[in-house]
């Protein structure tokens, strides 16, 4: 049977993040149905049957699907933290759009830093674009491996690879990604990295901090400086990539 546009985009999602299931993929692809979960089960019924997926039932129902591209196993210890990296995707979406959602991109061999995401953001109403690197920790990380983590942003920024990306601004000067680690874990980091490294418990928890503290009703709020604004709350979310 001959593939729709959807089928190829459904197989494309699943390709990129190795394992979806079935709730997320009614979620983004059939939720302008009527019945959402109806739909999405009779096509990944047949898009399992003609080869184009795999399904796993070792999780029970739901079932999830995998990529045919991918040697991951239907049982993989993998398998949470590639879902983990699903539920950030479908949290970003909640406040923009993505004109760019790499899943582990390499950026060297063995001992390089291989972040869990790459993603070009922009906010719903904005024109700028935000990149970011993303580390989605659903397991326990000593502070020690998390220092190391860093070191390897910092050694990828300081060899010059992501200043000559594609994305990069043609007008002014390079920028290297904000460095997003989404954990329910806090870890000591210090300021003395070259880029930005926030932290939160979720994507929709760092866009609520980039919100403005409502000043005191009993109290008349300052004008803020301009670097004030820039940080006001969080982080300037703009950066001007075109």
């Amino acid at each position: 049977m001959r593939l729709s546009q959807r089928d190829k985009a459904i197989i494309a999602d699943i390709n990129r993040f190795r394992v979806m299931d079935r709730d997320s993929i009614a979620e983004l692809h059939f939720s302008h149905l009527k019945r959402p979960i109806n739909s999405a089960n009779a096509v990944l019924k047949r898009l399992v049957t003609d080869g184009h997926i795999r399904r796993s039932t070792k999780f029970g129902a739901p079932y999830l699907y995998l990529s045919r591209e991918t040697a991951l196993s239907e049982d993989s210890a993998k398998i949470g933290h590639y879902l983990a990296i699903l539920g950030v995707y479908k949290d970003i979406l909640r406040h923009g759009t993505l004109d760019v959602f790499q899943v582990e991109p390499k950026y060297g061999g063995k001992g390089t830093v291989e972040p869990d995401v790459f993603c070009i953001f922009r906010k719903h109403g904005m024109t700028g674009r935000t990149p970011f690197f993303i580390e989605v920790q659903n397991t326990f990380y000593s502070q020690k491996v998390m220092t190391q983590k860093l070191k390897r942003y910092e050694e990828l920024y300081r060899s010059g690879l992501i200043a000559q990306e594609p994305w990069q601004p043609t007008d002014r000067p390079p920028i290297f990604p904000i460095v997003l680690i989404i954990s329910g874990q806090r870890y000591a980091i210090d300021d003395s990295y070259p880029f930005r490294v926030i932290q939160a418990q979720s994507f929709t928890q760092f866009m609520q901090s980039l919100k403005p503290a409502k000043p005191k009703e009993e109290q008349r709020p300052k004008p803020k400086t301009a670097s004030q604004l820039k940080y006001s709350g969080g982080i300037k979310i703009n950066l001007g990539v075109k």
